[in-house]
């Protein structure tokens, strides 16, 4: 193909006058519609039609439309028909006129407009546009659409979340612990949506990234040029036989729901005597470490108070290990001594009868044979088993595990260039936590903007995540690393020493940063050892 293709971004290019035997390369590129801007008339018509030309792409796969312009009276309605070209046409989109200078000063008319479009899609479905849509306003989605507002103050964002409420989750071990107010770790979500973008209050119900779009769960159809995918995780409660219909009664709980971390410490200080088991589910998870934490504050509570001697402390977990990080676990080791409990590895909660006040866990031996073995409890901390949001795990853009499929450096999708992902729902190993994605938001930031100006993604995640374990009531290992479990200590600190200052840093400082800096787009401490400066 000798044709002169200027990409304005990934979903947009322009050229000079094409033919027919120009579609199977255009194809081969990976276009997927062709707008014509030159008129038929022009020189005589010693060009392509439009109507010949709207016959060859229909036979080559391509969308075709015509949006004929003077190059001498170009005006604001055809930067609103090219608009409304791109949100109802499947991208990438070729636009060609004579010389593609007409094509591109189109172009350059719909990006001056500030509104979204309004069009009609499959089956008249309502349809909207916007530059970026930004799909979840957890932690990730907030620090991101913050951080965009920081660099590209006029970016059409929209952000795409059901929730009334925003929570600060990492504070909920401490409220199983009560030493810390629930209350204090829920804001109302509009309070939080950062201004300049567009709050869209539904769910996404499917993702159409071959078309540039997603669909909400009233049917309506959102449009963009760049997609940041963060829903976060799904809580697959039911895949433990009985536990949703037990959960917050029958001294069974869990610190993974809001409303249950309160329950938690209400069984953990009423209980003097018997038995108390904790569980673990395989990987991934949110919070590897807050499982074990859940048992080490209740332990110390337990210690402090002088039951410990007469509770009977069983940790199960489905994995080999306690911790994913080799260094950590010879300190953690010394707290499970101190604390009596007993470790199950391999050992998966598949079923609670809270009225009788049993558990059912599969565990496997040496031998790699699985049993199933009933134990009875007065206190049952459940977590449940982690999954990708249906619409992810349903989508293109899913891996065979059903995350997000990202390069773990630059966080960009594998196949679709204009899709970025970052938080619990995509495919990066490190572990699932805030801390991880204060540093994702800055990098996918940083490589969304620089897709949209045609510069190399330079910023780079080099997989960091923080585990504050919070071993005792007054102390916490704070646990640092990234990929591969090499150490990334923010502190000149021996990590695996469990500290009153990591305590107060875990306890006050970190909330404070959430509320204060990260959800602000205020980048403290955020970038990653192998990434670039910021644009």
């Amino acid at each position: 193909m000798n044709l002169n293709i200027i990409k304005h971004n990934d979903l947009f290019s322009t050229a000079g006058q094409i033919a027919p035997e120009d579609l199977p390369a255009i194809v081969a590129a990976g276009y997927k519609s062709v707008i014509c801007n030159r008129p038929d008339a022009e020189d005589g018509g010693r060009h392509v039609s439009s109507s010949e030309l709207a016959a060859a792409c229909a036979a080559h796969g391509l969308a075709f439309d015509y949006l004929p312009a003077d190059a001498t009276h170009l005006s604001k309605e055809h930067g609103v028909a090219l608009r409304q070209l791109l949100a109802d046409m499947p991208g990438p989109v070729l636009a060609f006129c004579r010389t593609g200078n007409r094509s591109t000063n189109i172009f350059r008319l719909a990006n001056s407009i500030d509104t979204p479009i309004q069009a009609t899609g499959a089956a008249n479905d309502k349809l909207t546009q916007y530059e970026i849509v930004i799909v979840g306003a957890g932690s990730a989605g907030i620090a991101a659409a913050s951080s965009l507002l920081k660099r590209a103050p006029n970016a059409q964002i929209a952000i795409i979340d059901p929730s009334s409420q925003h929570y600060y989750q990492p504070a909920w071990t401490l409220v199983g612990r009560g030493v810390f107010d629930s209350k204090k770790t829920v804001r109302p979500m509009a309070s939080l949506i950062p201004e300049g973008a567009q709050w869209v209050q539904h769910a996404v119900s499917e993702f159409l990234p071959d078309h540039n779009r997603v669909r909400l769960d009233n049917g309506d159809l959102i449009a963009y040029r760049q997609l940041i995918v963060c829903p976060g995780l799904r809580l697959a409660w039911e895949k433990i036989e009985g536990l949703q219909q037990t959960l917050g009664r029958n001294g069974v709980t869990s610190n993974y729901r809001y409303d249950l971390a309160p329950y938690t410490w209400q069984l953990v200080s009423q209980l003097k005597q018997g038995k108390a088991l904790f569980s673990q589910p395989a990987m991934p998870i949110k919070c590897a470490g807050a499982p074990q934490k859940a048992m080490y504050l209740s332990c110390d509570y337990w210690l402090r108070q002088g039951a410990l001697k007469q509770i009977e402390v069983e940790f199960h977990n489905a994995g080999t290990a306690l911790f994913g990080v080799a260094a950590f676990v010879p300190p953690l080791m010394r707290y499970v001594k101190k604390y009596q409990a007993h470790l199950v590895f391999e050992s998966t909660l598949v079923k609670v009868d809270g009225e009788k006040k049993l558990a059912w866990f599969d565990i496997k031996d040496g031998a790699g044979n699985i049993s199933r073995q009933e134990k009875p409890f007065d206190m049952l901390h459940a977590v449940p088993p982690q999954v990708a949001p249906d619409a992810v795990r349903n989508s293109p853009l899913a891996n065979l595990d059903g995350w997000c499929e990202v390069d773990p450096a630059s966080l960009q999708h594998v196949r679709y260039r204009n899709v970025f992902a970052l938080g619990d729902a995509c495919s990066t190993s490190n572990a699932k936590t805030v801390a991880a994605i204060r540093k994702q938001a800055v990098v996918v930031t940083h490589n969304l903007l620089a897709v949209r100006t045609g510069k190399a993604l330079s910023a780079r995640y080099d997989g960091y995540s923080a585990c504050p374990l919070t071993v005792e009531k007054g102390k916490v290992i704070l646990a640092e690393f990234g990929y591969g479990g090499k150490l990334l200590p923010t502190f000149r600190l021996d990590p695996t020493i469990a500290r009153r200052s990591a305590w107060f840093l875990k306890t006050a400082v970190m909330p404070w940063i959430y509320w204060k800096l990260m959800l602000k787009g205020k980048e403290w401490l955020t970038k990653s050892s192998a990434s670039a400066e910021n644009p």
